[in-house]
């Protein structure tokens, strides 16, 4: 699709090029303003003023540049993050005719002043000539390795195709390339790369700074100034890509809406998902212009007055478009982060207390001031006439409402309202909170554990405590209410019994002259990581990567999820690190005996097993029982 506005939708509505030009950034079929090759034509076609990002990395690029220092710069990471954008700026930046850029070639020199050679690489995938890609990987190992002063590489790249080119470079040479190691220890374990090799690595920016700067970048855009002439917008009539833009302003909710999806895409991030800057862009135009009933699911400025004729501005529902309820179901999936959102379930999951709020809540006086200040005060997308309507059809004509579909219409406007609350609940709502309309019910307790440990402040003791009982139960299979100490059980051998009674060792909740648990930031993957000492000394120590997923599994654990009712995956990890703390006990068991092999044992014959039982407060102990093997 083209991102030129046609000369009537320009001249009828003032902002219709801008409109236009944003509506091919959202997840249309081709998505081509989302490829930065497609960007600078469009942007001259349309003649509207481009969608800027700041860009960090650029600046430091641009200084090692300038500075003189020898070796070559690889600009690293997956698909959509910025690796030609970057490439390209650093091109103008120091001082590359940006005509000569749009050239289709994607190997360029440029003659700096002070007599080196840049040679860029637009995207290292369009060099597929094996000859030409040998060249560009021979200049950068010799650049590397201090052979090569005068010429210097500037190549953009994904992680897994330069690594590949490297082997099988290496192949065709008959060696080990020298490189390929180094840098995949650099991408995997964030290792230091070789001195004389600056890599700017994109993939590992992407987080809630990221989304903050996009969607400031696109709804604080000037061109929506031109809104404020239109005759789509007034008091009398509400405009869905102007009230969308608002929202994402915080104009109605002092930001809270971005913060709550902020939170989404932090706790998505530590679950392994990467959002690159392209779906970002394309989550941001989706919000403010998807709409049920237009074409391709986004609008464009000549849909409005059609949508608004129709009386249909609600199904252009912000809070349905973050998750991409406009598209269709393939083309959403087509967008890691809509598969990314999904998995929060908002929408499907919700809470007893929200359900009656919104089903019978204009009709129940208790909880009427509730429903009037949480859904009848969202005029536009909230308590509207055709939801009070199918409201009403539901409830007074239920088996006419099965004849007529009316049921089907009124529970998935129900699910449009499940997301809405999800964003619009306060944070101090007590009879309704907002994370129980997720699948991550515990994702709050998780980020602001992250947070406090990332400050170096405690765990708040009421997490702490969960934690250790849902580990306990996890580690034993029985429904113990401990929170002072770990039991690392068995059920008598290295087995992954899901019910073991054998107390092997037990340690403190919390960590004391080095034996304990514990709880810090790991600093590969920046998630909390829960560890298990029993033994001073790093010898003793196991420790358990804490993603939200599995930090949501121990807390419904703790509160009286059977194990394997939540999460197989989930129980299997939690299993595996049981049996590395039981083979830690083992070592430390034999280490131990030997050291006291110089003096007799008087327990001949005998054989002390610890085993765990209950008291009817639900604490459990281990209880030592010593049973004869011998005469």
């Amino acid at each position: 699709m083209s991102a030129t506005p046609s000369s009537q939708d320009a001249g009828a509505v003032p902002a219709g090029a801008w409109v236009r030009f944003l509506r091919s950034y959202g997840p249309t079929p081709n998505d081509l303003t989302l490829f930065d090759e497609y960007v600078v034509g469009a942007i001259g076609r349309a003649k509207v003023q481009p969608i800027t990002l700041d860009s960090p990395q650029l600046e430091e690029m641009r200084l090692r540049v300038e500075s003189g220092a020898h070796g070559s710069l690889l600009i690293a990471g997956t698909a959509g993050d910025g690796k030609t954008y970057h490439c390209r700026s650093l091109w103008g930046a120091l001082g590359g005719d940006p005509c000569e850029w749009l050239i289709s070639a994607p190997v360029k020199t440029l003659a700096l002043a002070d007599g080196r050679i840049a040679v860029f690489v637009k995207d290292l995938s369009a060099v597929s000539d094996e000859r030409k890609s040998d060249e560009v990987l021979e200049l950068l190992e010799r650049s590397v390795l201090g052979e090569e002063n005068k010429q210097f590489l500037v190549v953009a790249a994904n992680h897994g195709q330069i690594l590949e080119r490297l082997r099988n470079l290496g192949l065709r040479q008959g060696r080990v390339h020298p490189l390929r190691k180094p840098l995949q220890d650099a991408f995997l374990l964030a290792s230091k790369a070789p001195e004389r090799l600056a890599i700017f690595d994109l993939s590992r920016t992407a987080r809630r700074h990221s989304l903050d700067e996009v969607l400031s970048a696109v709804a604080g855009h000037a061109e929506w100034e031109n809104c404020a002439k239109c005759s789509l917008r007034s008091p009398e009539r509400l405009c869905p890509i102007y009230e969308n833009r608002e929202r994402l302003l915080g104009a109605t909710d002092r930001g809270r809406f971005v913060r709550r999806l902020g939170d989404l895409v932090e706790v998505a991030r530590l679950n392994g998902w990467h959002l690159p800057v392209r779906d970002l862009l394309a989550l941001t135009a989706n919000m403010i212009l998807g709409h049920k009933d237009a074409r391709e699911g986004l609008l464009s400025c000549a849909d409005v007055a059609k949508i608004q004729e129709a009386g249909k501005t609600e199904n252009g529902s912000i809070y349905d478009n973050v998750f991409g309820v406009n598209l269709p179901r393939k083309r959403a999936n087509d967008h890691q982060v809509f598969r990314a959102l999904a998995t929060f379930g908002i929408g499907e999951e919700t809470s007893n207390g929200a359900d009656g709020l919104l089903v019978y809540g204009a009709d129940d006086g208790n909880l009427l001031d509730a429903f009037n200040r949480l859904v009848k005060a969202d005029s536009a997308y909230g308590a509207t006439p055709s939801y009070l309507a199918a409201q009403l059809r539901y409830l007074e004509g239920e088996e006419i409402a099965r004849i007529d579909g009316g049921a089907a219409d009124f529970l998935a406007r129900l699910e449009t309202q499940r997301r809405r609350l999800f964003f619009t609940l306060p944070d101090d709502e007590r009879d309704y909170p907002f994370w129980d309309m997720t699948a991550f019910r515990f994702a709050g307790d998780y980020l602001n554990m992250s947070a406090a440990l990332a400050e170096r402040k405690p765990v708040d003791e009421t997490v702490r405590a969960r934690m250790v009982r849902g580990l306990n139960r996890v580690m034993t299979g029985l429904l113990i209410e401990n929170n002072d100490r770990v039991f690392v059980a068995s059920s008598g051998g290295f087995t992954q019994s899901r019910i073991s009674v054998l107390c092997d060792t037990e340690a403190p909740a919390r960590r004391v002259g080095g034996v304990g648990m514990s709880v810090k930031i790991d600093a590969l993957t920046e998630r909390p990581a829960l560890g298990v000492s029993l033994a001073q000394g790093e010898g003793g120590s196991t420790t358990f990567n804490l993603s939200p997923v599995r930090f949501e599994f121990l807390c419904r654990v703790a509160e009286g999820a059977l194990p394997g009712s939540f999460s197989n995956e989930c129980l299997e990890d939690m299993l595996a690190f049981k049996a590395k703390l039981l083979r830690k006990a083992e070592l430390l068991r034999i280490e131990r005996l030997s050291h006291d092999d110089e003096e007799p044992s008087e327990d001949n014959g005998a054989l002390t097993l610890n085993f765990i039982e209950i008291e009817q407060n639900g604490h459990g102990f281990s209880r030592p029982i010593t049973v004869r093997t011998g005469s």
